[in-house]
């Protein structure tokens, strides 16, 4: 009988004649194989701007963040973060490479349809489901909104915590004052107010009736529609 040799351990070739005939036998199954999914735990070394993190039992947005790698002592994370529920905002370090929990808050696609009292009413287009907020949960984005304008609305723990309206918005010029003259070339501007009664600084050819871009994030015009 042939023998193989390596190290102190032998194999018989025979037998893996005979293995290899015993495989050939087997059936396969035609159905899916599951692979489980690894998840990896969430680190202070994977915090960026916006990461979403549940500390103390709450929810929290990261506003901003540094990594601080000091000559003594151990590196840190040094961030800035604001509470989804309260709007709290607080400065917080975590240690460079320590576990954290990442809130686990997700968006929802919803139009504002209407007002009903204090309340905003939102609305699935799907499923016509209606979800509401009231007006300290809206607070000054209600400057920006308008019946008809698709919002994202954040969920957390099946609550409403936030939303977001779109960065840009169109909005009509009401009043401006039509006397105001200047240099127009310089890039003189002038107060405006819009169909939602908020008040923007526009250029002074922008008249009454002119259709206007808007970031909501800044409050800025950006160029007439």
């Amino acid at each position: 009988m042939a023998m193989a040799m390596a190290g102190t351990a032998t194999f018989s070739i025979s037998s893996a004649t005979s293995i290899f005939r015993t495989s050939s036998s087997l059936k396969f199954s035609s159905k899916p194989m599951l692979i489980p999914m690894r998840i990896y735990a969430l680190t202070s070394n994977d915090i960026k701007v916006g990461t979403n993190l549940e500390v103390d039992g709450a929810p929290w947005r990261i506003l901003e963040f540094l990594h601080v790698k000091p000559g003594k002592g151990a590196a840190f994370v040094r961030t800035k973060m604001r509470n989804y529920i309260t709007g709290n905002t607080v400065e917080k370090t975590f240690r460079a490479g320590s576990t954290i929990e990442e809130a686990n808050v997700f968006k929802e696609s919803k139009q504002f349809t209407y007002k009903d009292g204090s309340q905003f009413v939102f609305m699935d287009l799907n499923t016509f489901e209606e979800s509401r907020l009231n007006e300290a949960d809206v607070g000054d984005k209600t400057k920006w909104l308008k019946e008809g304008m698709d919002c994202n609305l954040l969920f957390w723990n099946g609550k409403i915590i936030d939303f977001e309206l779109p960065i840009t918005v169109q909005l009509t010029v009401v009043d401006v004052d039509p006397g105001l003259k200047g240099d127009t070339a310089s890039g003189g501007s002038k107060p405006a107010t819009v169909d939602t009664g908020a008040v923007v600084n526009v250029p002074l050819f922008v008249n009454i009736g002119d259709e206007i871009l808007v970031d909501t994030r800044t409050g800025q015009y950006m160029s007439r529609a």
